[in-house]
């Protein structure tokens, strides 16, 4: 089976400390027990990070990333988001993330959340067919106006107009995966690979969840 695609002009886990970010609350930490600090973390990114790991584990599932991160509507994100990002960096397949993993996701989170306000332009929690065609340009993503329809009607099966912010999310997340999964079986870069079909499925059964 011959599969082609393009790969995107940058990759946004290299832009380095979050700016701004829409996390949730963070107060305290661990009650009267301060933890020292991570070497090489952001403090922001610590102070969140320890107020969703009520047990000090050192780790937070998809429910403790969801009471971390809220979306650019003022709402936390879904549980199929929260599990996917959370799939996304989660490198020993535990279901749960550390703290510089964590650091990790939130400066993608971040990105696309900025990309997606750029047009979102009345902060509806929503953008349409040509602004998100634009949005995936910005992040490098060059895809045929055919593809951008499907991922409406995907997204949107009844009206096949709008996308909302946490599909948007979602989105960016299974693109990301299955990009890094085309790209590590794309040896010499050409843009085209032949997969079989046992790795066809594993690479979607994998990456969707």
């Amino acid at each position: 089976m011959a599969y082609q695609g393009g790969y995107p002009g940058q990759q946004y886990g290299s832009y380095g400390q979050p700016q701004g970010g829409y996390p949730g609350q963070a107060p305290g930490g661990y009650g009267g027990y301060a933890p020292p600090p991570q070497p090489g973390v952001n403090p922001e990114i610590q102070n969140i990070f320890r107020s969703v790991d009520k047990d000090g584990s050192g780790k937070i599932n998809a429910k403790e990333l969801q009471a971390a991160l809220i979306n650019g509507r003022g709402d936390h994100f879904s549980d199929t988001a929260c599990t996917l990002m959370i799939g996304m960096f989660d490198g020993d397949r535990s279901g749960t993330i550390d703290i510089y993993e964590f650091e990790k996701l939130y400066a993608y989170i971040n990105q696309w959340l900025q990309t997606f306000k750029t047009y979102d332009r009345d902060s509806s929690g929503h953008i349409e067919e040509g602004e998100l065609s634009q949005a995936l340009s910005q992040m490098g993503f060059r895809f045929s106006p055919q593809f951008i329809q499907f991922l409406i009607a995907k997204n949107d099966p009844v009206q096949r107009k709008e996308i909302s912010v946490d599909q948007f999310i979602v989105t960016c997340v299974q693109i990301q995966r299955f990009t890094e999964a085309f790209r590590s079986r794309d040896t010499e870069q050409k843009g085209v690979i032949t997969i079989g079909f046992e790795d066809f499925l594993n690479i979607a059964l994998t990456t969707s969840t």
